[in-house]
């Protein structure tokens, strides 16, 4: 996730790191070429009776603009709920680590309390992973037992697996006379509420937007764009090439940013940092539960970018 200061407007007309120039340059270039070639193949055209003018470019380009600014709603719609979730579950694993000490009357760093710390922590970078599609062993070493970082590398839903572990916990207080049935129901809807987020990253995770709709605007930008010199060029001479990249420029900018922010869990730089939301979990509960050290929270790159 891009996180930069407050930049003066001609700053950001020269920013490179995060904006999506880099993913378009070589396909701005090969429209700018198919526009020096309307130029030098305009008097030919002419000659042969064929004359295009800009009224049709100017029909599709807005019915164009507002099916593109429609996936882009839909594409951030996606990413906004994505972070809306991540910011619940950091809430609810605060609130399930507070009841799990003053519902329960144990010390922030009784044993039992930081085996339950572990348990959320492990749950948020498993989360993280699985998202990702990246291993997670390594982090949940760092939390849980090796028997159950066994058991978790087997299963084919670790996350619901610890949540069950999270659920045979409150049981165990429950049978220890720690906590009453009403505190049981009480923590345990903050269970569900887990259960809840987690089922809705993996929607969103897997339900991307309708194939055959980005595919139909993904064409249709294209041809769009390798044709507009043709038809921009009796109008605009030679300053056809720069006008035609500058068009094209918008929109396949807005067609690689909706596929950036269709799956907001990823690795590139527009998506959500949850490497960043990860550690602020394990800094928070680690707090929580009196612990003396804590890891260093993420900070951004050289290129501003947290991962």
């Amino acid at each position: 996730m891009i996180v930069r200061p407050r930049q003066h407007w001609l700053h950001l007309i020269f920013v490179w790191h995060g904006s999506v120039l880099y993913k378009i340059l070589s396909r701005l270039a090969l429209n700018c070429a198919l526009a020096v070639v309307a130029v030098w193949a305009m008097p030919l055209l002419q000659g042969w009776g064929l004359h295009l003018s800009t009224a049709p470019f100017s029909l599709i380009g807005i019915a164009l603009a507002v099916f593109l600014g429609f996936r882009n709603n839909a594409s951030y719609d996606g990413f906004w709920e994505a972070r809306k979730l991540w910011g619940m579950l950091l809430v609810t694993a605060r609130s399930l680590l507070r009841q799990a000490q003053t519902l329960t009357g144990r010390r922030p760093d009784d044993p039992v309390v930081v085996g339950f710390r572990a348990l959320l922590v492990a749950f948020a970078y498993q989360l993280k992973h699985q998202l990702r599609h990246t291993p997670a062993q390594a982090d949940l070493a760092r939390q849980l037992p090796p028997e159950l970082v066994q058991r978790l590398g087997r299963a084919q839903y670790p996350c619901v697996m610890l949540l069950r572990e999270m659920g045979l916990w409150l049981q165990g207080q429950h049978g220890a006379g720690c906590l009453s049935d009403l505190k049981l129901q009480s923590m345990d809807r903050n269970l569900d509420e887990l259960t809840a987020y987690h089922g809705g990253c993996e929607r969103l995770a897997s339900t991307p937007i309708p194939y055959a709709y980005g595919v139909l605007l993904h064409r249709t930008v294209y041809l769009y764009c390798i044709l507009l010199p043709f038809g921009l060029v009796e109008t605009a001479g030679v300053l056809t090439p720069l006008i035609s990249v500058l068009i094209s420029y918008a929109f396949m900018a807005l067609d690689a940013i909706a596929s950036e922010l269709e799956d907001p869990f990823g690795l590139e730089p527009n998506d959500l940092a949850l490497d960043a939301m990860c550690v602020t979990i394990e800094r928070s509960l680690l707090e929580l539960t009196d612990a003396d050290e804590l890891p260093p929270p993420l900070r951004p790159n050289a290129e501003f970018i947290l991962s």
